[in-house]
């Protein structure tokens, strides 16, 4: 086999490394974001506030069966990154094919349950009253594109297992840049309300599936599949659904957040607490894009450097990521701490969201210092192949502390105690994720370098 370019991923200084996977991922993730958060304001500019929960009421939805996909992809890409390692060509052509079939397979079969049970899904995650019907009509058009975004994150992750992070970025890129130049035609010039912002949307997840399928049949991919790689292997599914299951379970837990979050902030303070939900929530994905892209490059590195077997590159890899994540993490602290009002008045003019937004904000936000060590800790786990704690710290925050957190604090503090219930998780889930990843540094990276 000829010498693959995915071997730089052992070779290189560990900082340049990082550097040359996380900038493409942060753009990426940039750009991807900005298209959620620019998404946001027209919608809220050119069609109303209430549009703004609408969507928010969609999102956990679509973005679970998507969720499919990406955990497909992140689970079969930590496999094939070590298969790539190990210097074994043919697992990791086997597992892609493997990819590729589950994801659509699952995601067909989700959508087609979603559009059964719509009356009942959109009020189950706080649409109601006058958010019902435009939710409803955003929820259709959006939803018969998600097999075709859950393709696109899969083969996302892939090329980025392959160590090509530019492709990559220029998948998130395309999309992105696309969605916005439609949501102006269809939502200003031609006036088709929230059924332009969901075709706008829906469009934009087929240009991206046309770059990912044009890299992968190109000369720059290392993976050329046949039709042979796309039967099922029953050892190979196991393996991807152990390691992906981590990625959908967080993912449905960030569903399940935003069903408690729209509902009890709905009985607290109507469309307008769900509203100043919905773009603190887009500040979530958009402000961390740095620190996320630094999550995204450290996971192929950390996943060849572990199949190779050189624990030494493994361990200064996690210090060097939670390293450059902190230092991100806390430009954002910084500057969502100053100027919370002003981000909140790009997205609406409503007076009563105005007022609400900032402090809520604030909070949110408290804790974004330390969240490194907890994003980095989990992904470890998931880059080495060690399922169950990588499920079970990628739970930690929302699934162990924020969520119960957010059932009890309401009933003493009201709507305050839903907000400071994201620091309060942060610090715990931080504090937890710390104590395993230094034990797994003692234990397994220590007693194997040399």
């Amino acid at each position: 086999m000829a010498k693959i370019s995915s071997e730089e991923l052992g070779t290189k200084p560990i900082g340049k490394l990082l550097i040359k996977q996380a900038v493409p991922a942060s753009i990426g993730i940039l750009v991807m974001s900005l298209n959620i958060l620019v998404d946001t304001i027209f919608v809220g500019n050119w069609i109303g506030s209430t549009a703004i929960a609408a969507i928010n009421v969609v999102l956990p939805v679509s973005f679970f069966i998507a969720a499919l996909g990406m955990s497909i992809g992140i689970g079969g890409s930590s496999i094939i990154s070590r298969a790539l390692g190990a210097n074994n060509a043919v697992k990791a052509l086997k597992v892609f094919g493997n990819q590729i079939t589950l994801t659509l397979l699952l995601t067909i079969s989700m959508v087609i349950f979603g559009l059964i049970y719509i009356n009942s899904i959109i009020p189950a995650f706080g649409g109601q009253g006058a958010i019902f019907e435009p939710a409803k009509i955003y929820y259709k058009i959006v939803l018969y594109g998600v097999p075709v975004l859950a393709l696109s994150m899969m083969g996302n992750t892939v090329i980025r297992a392959e160590g090509k992070p530019k492709f990559a970025m220029y998948a998130m890129l395309i999309p992105s840049v696309g969605n916005l130049i439609l949501d102006y035609v269809f939502i200003n010039l031609l006036d088709l309300g929230m059924a332009g912002a969901a075709w706008a949307t829906t469009s934009s997840y087929f240009l991206c599936l046309a770059f990912i399928v044009w890299f992968f049949l190109s000369k720059h991919s290392e993976l050329k599949l046949n039709f042979s790689h796309l039967g099922l292997n029953k050892n190979i599914v196991s393996e991807i659904s152990s390691l992906g299951f981590v990625t959908l379970a967080r993912q449905a837990v960030v569903s399940i957040t935003y069903l408690f979050m729209n509902n009890i902030l709905f009985d607290l303070g109507g469309e307008t607490s769900v509203t100043a939900y919905a773009i603190v929530g887009r500040m979530l994905m958009f402000a961390l894009f740095p620190v996320f892209g630094v999550t995204q490059g450290f996971l192929p590195i950390a996943g060849y450097n572990y199949g190779a077997q050189q624990y030494n590159r493994v361990k200064k890899t996690i210090y060097t990521a939670i390293s450059y994540a902190a230092g991100l993490a806390t430009l954002v602290f910084i500057l969502l701490m100053i100027f919370p009002e002003a981000i909140t008045r790009l997205f609406t003019s409503d007076a009563n969201v105005i007022a609400q937004t900032p402090s809520a904000m604030r909070w949110v936000f408290a804790a974004t210092p330390i969240i490194a060590i907890q994003l980095i800790g989990a992904a470890y786990f998931q880059a080495v192949g060690k399922a169950i704690p990588a499920l079970l710290l990628t739970l930690t925050r929302q699934g162990f502390f924020f969520i119960p957190l957010i059932l009890i604090l309401p009933k003493f503090y009201g709507e305050i105690g839903v907000w400071i219930s994201f620091p309060i998780a942060d610090v715990l889930s931080t504090i937890v994720t710390a104590f395993f990843l230094k034990r797994e540094v003692t234990l397994k990276l220590n007693t194997n370098i040399g």
